[in-house]
């Protein structure tokens, strides 16, 4: 007896592990039809830099050149604002006129007193009192403004003015740390954190030429024109809107990136004003429809809307209908880019713009003018 199941056990347990291994990689083969959910796990992630639990060094360095601003200018009675009003009665009831008051910031960017804030902050003002984090307060000169992106230069003087560090704001990531630092509501200086949440937003109908960098760091009214820096205390941008129902913050915020800010106040510095390129045309979008009528395989390029009397576009021969393909042999692909290509050229030099009439691809050769001041109160 014992013989034979010495005899048998070797082929027992090699059946047995013959049908433990099939029930583990070849389970169809015993009738199991339940499928096998596979789930892969990645491994585990990098070590990330750890955040700093405090910003204060970034604060201490920039909070010095961030400045509270109060603007005052008399309005007829009959206007309405939100901001406070003190009313000035004249001996004529007829001609009641109030001093307005209202909120702002602002960015010290030189030694020499020179201070950056939004256009919409300091229009229509009939003084301007800067107020220093240090106590100092002391009335400002309005050097110049450019309403199309809703910024402005001021120039106080007073001895030992901090100044902001400037950070490189065409470098920065969705998702970097931002600190917003103005004077929301009157208040007195207020920090706020957030993140880069875009850049590059345009089209939102705030100003003509928009490029803005959006947070999501608290801003609220009286943040207006002041200091967008990121966790070094380096200014990338100055903040100017918010997008709200409410009139306070709710995690959408705008701000002007200091590269566009500081070409802006250069040319205000220099000319007292903003000199733009100009066509004097008016552009849409071009839909695959709108250029399937065309005949144009792909949807590049912008149609020509309107063309101004006396304009550079009108002398040398653009015509309302022409799609505009390439200015200076760069493809046009968005009429907010193309625009802001011509802005950033100089008036007097000549440009060839290729649009196609007709069917046919034409270059027309045209000198830019000067872009005509627009006042925006």
């Amino acid at each position: 007896m014992k013989p034979m199941l010495k005899a048998l056990a070797w082929p027992i347990v090699c059946g047995l592990l013959t049908a433990l291994l099939l029930s583990q990689y070849l389970p169809q083969w015993l009738g199991d039809d339940e499928q096998k959910v596979e789930i892969r796990q990645v491994n585990p992630w990098p070590a990330l830099q750890s955040a700093p639990t405090s910003y204060a060094q970034a604060v201490q360095q920039a909070a010095p050149a961030v400045v509270n601003l109060y603007t005052t200018k008399l309005v007829a009675r009959s206007q309405q604002s939100l901001a406070p009003i003190q009313e000035l009665f004249d001996h004529n009831l007829s001609e009641q006129k109030r001093l307005e008051s209202s909120l702002g910031s602002g960015v010290i960017m030189s030694p020499q007193g020179h201070i950056l804030t939004n256009n919409h902050v300091i229009s229509g003002a009939e003084q301007v009192v800067v107020a220093l984090r240090d106590g100092r307060e002391t009335v400002a000169k309005v050097i110049g403004s450019d309403p199309e992106t809703d910024l402005a230069v001021l120039q106080i003087e007073l001895d030992d003015l901090p100044s902001m560090t400037l950070g490189q704001s065409d470098q920065i990531r969705i998702g970097d740390v931002a600190l917003a630092i103005g004077n929301p509501f009157g208040v007195g200086q207020t920090v706020t954190m957030g993140i880069i949440s875009a850049t590059g937003r345009h089209q939102l109908g705030l100003n003509t030429y928009e490029d803005f960098i959006q947070t999501d760091a608290a801003i609220n009214p009286g943040n207006s024109g002041g200091a967008l820096v990121d966790a070094y205390g380096n200014l990338i941008g100055i903040n100017t809107a918010i997008f709200s129902k409410s009139g306070g913050s709710q995690g959408i915020g705008f701000a002007i990136p200091t590269k566009l800010a500081l070409s802006v106040m250069a040319s205000i510095v220099e000319n007292g004003r903003v000199i733009r390129g100009w066509l004097g045309i008016e552009v849409q979008p071009l839909t695959p429809e709108l250029a399937e009528s065309f005949d144009l395989e792909q949807a590049n390029g912008v149609i020509v809307a309107g063309v101004y009397r006396g304009s550079p576009a009108a002398k040398a021969g653009m015509q309302p209908g022409d799609v505009l393909l390439a200015i200076a042999g760069k493809k046009v692909s968005d009429g907010h880019i193309a625009m802001n290509q011509i802005a950033r050229s100089e008036p007097g030099e000549a440009v060839t713009l290729t649009v196609q009439r007709n069917g046919a691809p034409l270059d027309l050769t045209i000198t830019i003018g000067v872009r005509p001041q627009i006042k925006r109160e």
